[in-house]
C-alpha cells in the first residue's frame, strides 16, 4: 500500500469528495453483503432489519415501524406477520387505546438477534485482524466521522 499522502494545509482538502464517497459507496455495499452473507437462520435481510428496529426501538405501532423502515403499511403488515409466524415478534393491544396495535421482540426474537449480531461481529473482528496495525489503526480513525454522516436525525 502507497504511503499517505502529506496533510493538506489547513482549509483545504487533499483529496476529492466525490471520488471518496464512490469508494466508500461500493465498500460499504460490499461489506453490507459479505455480512449478511454470515446470518445462518434463514430469516431473510429485511425481516431481520424490522426485527432490529422494534428490537431497538421498543413498542411502536405498525404505522411508527413502516415509517422506519420507509415502507407501505401494507408491506410492513406482511413484514410483520412473517416475523409473527416464526415467533419473533407479538402483536399487544395499546393499554391507552385498544383500537391501536402495538408490536413488539419476542425473546426468541431478540436470541436470534444476538446470535446474528455475534455472527457477524466474529467474521468482521477475524477480517480486521488479518489486517495490518495501519491499516486497523486507520479504520478505526474513521469510525467517528462514519457515525457522524450515518447519525439518524431526530424526529422533531
Amino acid at each position: 500500500m502507497p504511503p499517505a499522502p502529506p496533510p493538506a494545509p489547513p482549509g483545504t482538502r487533499s483529496v476529492d469528495a466525490a471520488e471518496v464517497a464512490g469508494r466508500l459507496r461500493y465498500a460499504v455495499l460490499r461489506l453490507a453483503r459479505l455480512l449478511r452473507q454470515q446470518d445462518a437462520g434463514g430469516t431473510p435481510p429485511a425481516l431481520l432489519a424490522a426485527l432490529a428496529v422494534v428490537e431497538r426501538e421498543g413498542l411502536m405501532t405498525l404505522g411508527e415501524l413502516a415509517r422506519q423502515e420507509q415502507v407501505t403499511p401494507p408491506t410492513i403488515t406482511k413484514v410483520v406477520a412473517a416475523l409473527e409466524q416464526r415467533g419473533l415478534v407479538e402483536r399487544v393491544r395499546d393499554e391507552r387505546d385498544a383500537r391501536v396495535t402495538l408490536v413488539r421482540a419476542t425473546a426468541r426474537g431478540r436470541r436470534q438477534l444476538e446470535a446474528t449480531r455475534a455472527r457477524r461481529t466474529a467474521w468482521l473482528a477475524t477480517q480486521l485482524d488479518g489486517l495490518d496495525a495501519g491499516e486497523l489503526a486507520r479504520i478505526a480513525a474513521a469510525l467517528d466521522a462514519l457515525e457522524t454522516i450515518t447519525r439518524v436525525p431526530e424526529r422533531p
